[in-house]
């Protein structure tokens, strides 16, 4: 949509109902009403791209939606919109969803996508105190974000004893791919523990993440290192799989030289 398409989207909503009214209409909505307000507000966060005193002003009434006793469809639209806007500012209410089962996923999914340290740090926080489900879906928030200070939270999980938990943090720990992640998959990796399959692929992974960010030596040295424990003829098709996969690894990690 041009420019000035936007502007008269906007200039038509805040004429026609006034954004007062507009999120009043948020507040009072649910799945089965009539939606199609939502579109002038599109189009208000569309247009306030650029403009941080309108895009705060939002922000904060989207805010409101989430603190208020609002629908669970009323409160996804203002998660979803928060993805596009939210700032540190959004934080707090964001994290205060992560523990309603009803609520959880698009709070995370949100804080996902908001570019501060503290919607990372309210993801860590949320492994710390969640279970099931809920303290999956937050490793699965840091494994999207790649959240490198997540390392020594997910680090003793991997040896949790669970096996979804477990195979959910080390797949996070692949994902992520730094140094520290490879040292905590290393420290791991056990062929006798039921998820040794999901830790050798999780360090498949951490070493073509450090090769797709250019450290190539981080990457051989995680190759070798599978490689190694791979030298063994192997007795199966996965066994035969595991050594390709290193073997490959390692010639693609290596230098022109």
């Amino acid at each position: 949509m041009a420019g000035k398409d936007l502007w008269k989207a906007d200039h038509m909503a805040t004429n026609q109902l006034g954004i007062d009214q507009l999120f009043i209409a948020l507040a009072g909505f649910d799945w089965g009403a009539d939606a199609s307000f939502l579109a002038a507000i599109d189009a208000l966060v569309v247009a306030a791209a650029g403009d941080p005193d309108r895009s705060r002003d939002l922000e904060r009434r989207f805010n409101a939606v989430l603190a208020a006793d609002t629908s669970r469809a009323a409160k996804e639209y203002a998660c979803r919109r928060l993805c596009l806007i939210g700032t540190t500012a959004s934080v707090p209410g964001l994290a205060a969803l992560l523990g309603e089962p009803e609520h959880s996923h698009m709070a995370r999914f949100a804080l996902e996508r908001i570019d501060a340290a503290e919607a990372a740090e309210a993801l860590r926080e949320a492994v710390g105190h969640l279970s099931g489900r809920l303290r999956i879906g937050m490793i699965s928030s840091l494994a999207a974000r790649r959240d490198a200070a997540a390392v020594p939270v997910l680090a003793p999980l991997v040896r949790a004893g669970e096996p979804e938990l477990a195979s959910a943090a080390a797949f996070a720990l692949g994902r992520i791919g730094t140094t520290e992640a490879a040292a905590a998959l290393a420290a791991a990796d056990d062929h006798t523990s039921p998820i040794a399959d999901v830790v050798f692929d999780a360090r498949i992974s951490c070493a073509e993440q450090m090769l797709a960010d250019g450290d190539r030596p981080a990457a051989q040295a995680v190759y070798r290192s599978l490689a190694a424990a791979c030298e063994i003829e192997p007795d199966s098709r996965r066994e035969r799989a595991a050594r390709f996969a290193a073997r490959s690894g390692l010639i693609d990690a290596l230098d022109d030289t």
